[in-house]
């Protein structure tokens, strides 16, 4: 049974100081169609009651040049392609979850962010909504969570605006280019973060998504990314610190080769730690775990196997070598998809429950 003497907040305050805990802090991600799922196999209780989160999202910025744009340029019987708010042409599955396809960019040339989207983002104002903002807040300290601002990063907005050829080539043809894109977006968040921050917000600490890796490592080699899109990472770091917020990184992926960079930057905290993508706590915590502390990496496909001794060695063995360092919280690798039954994740969490005490 999980042993609670902490607030949620002091929790993870004191994960990412690497100071003593009750027990890990812990939160989870689901897929839509796993939680349907679910609800055919008896959940009742909000999946986050089940898990028992520790941590509350009070907004996200994410700076559209288009914003509350939707708009359906072709159907059929089981896709649907749509024009979006960022001004990408993706085309979806009806009914199910997964990657879209990606058509168009609004970005297909340098003149399209000069002449049109540039300006378009420049015009607007806030995209964080402050009374949302405030009611998590409320709600966030109520339940005693750490409350986090939350939006996404540099590179993954460049990607959403151009795509990744063209950002993949503009980083070499043209640099510069990119550079103006990263520290335009930075500025667009950081300025939304500013604005709550002005009307009475304050976070526990700051929390930016964006993701710079596939399965066999970056998007970019280490060094484009420390000319192009480090210096902006290293600016909302800061952003943060010179608060007194600490900073958390979410990115998928194998990013084994720049986590030197990710501290030196100023990141106190990487999320979610992809299995399948040679991220692992048991290498990362004896190398990193005086610096930086870790949530996630719990394998989802090994859940997904629906075997138990399987899962439980896997729960197991990260959340010891987690806990080793006192710098880590329980997540899975990724978010839980539907190939894994809610039986299955009621015995996740009853394994966090038994394993994830200091005592």
């Amino acid at each position: 049974m999980r042993k609670v003497r902490m607030t949620g907040r002091e929790r993870v305050s004191r994960m990412i100081e690497r100071k003593d805990q009750d027990c890990i802090p812990r939160m989870e991600s689901f897929w839509n169609d796993t939680l349907k799922r679910w609800r055919t196999e008896g959940m009742v209780d909000d999946p986050n009651t089940i898990v028992g989160n520790d941590f509350q999202g009070l907004c996200w910025s994410e700076p559209f040049p288009y914003p509350g744009q939707d708009i359906v340029i072709k159907e059929d019987a089981d896709t649907v392609t749509k024009r979006d708010a960022w001004g990408q042409v993706n085309r979806y599955w009806k009914f199910r979850e997964g990657t879209p396809e990606h058509v168009a960019f609004p970005c297909e040339t340098k003149q399209d962010w000069e002449d049109v989207v540039k300006p378009l983002l420049l015009a607007k104002g806030p995209s964080v909504d402050l009374a949302g903002a405030q009611w998590a807040l409320k709600l966030g300290r109520r339940q005693g969570r750490w409350c986090h601002l939350t939006g996404l990063e540099t590179f993954e907005m460049t990607r959403h605006l151009l795509g990744d050829e063209n950002t993949m080539i503009a980083m070499i043809d043209d640099p510069e280019y990119l550079i103006d894109v990263s520290r335009t977006m930075t500025d667009l968040v950081l300025a939304d973060f500013e604005y709550l921050v002005d009307n009475g917000i304050v976070p526990d600490g700051v929390w930016i998504y964006g993701d710079m890796a596939y399965r066999s490592g970056l998007l970019c080699g280490p060094p484009l990314y420390r000319k192009l899109v480090w210096p902006d990472h290293q600016r909302m770091a800061q952003w943060a610190h010179d608060r007194g917020w600490p900073f958390v990184y979410h990115t998928d992926g194998d990013v084994n080769g720049v986590i030197e960079d990710y501290i030196k930057a100023g990141f106190d905290v990487l999320q979610p730690l992809e299995a399948k993508a040679n991220m692992d706590v048991r290498n990362l915590c004896p190398d990193y775990g005086d610096r930086l502390a870790f949530i996630g990496n719990c394998d989802v496909m090994v859940y997904a196997t629906n075997d138990l001794d399987a899962i439980e060695k896997e729960v197991r063995s990260k959340i010891e070598a987690g806990k080793a360092t006192k710098g880590y919280g329980y997540h899975s690798d990724h978010s839980v998809p539907p190939s894994v039954s809610f039986e299955t994740y009621c015995y996740v969490v009853d394994l966090v429950d038994r394993y994830g005490n200091y005592d």
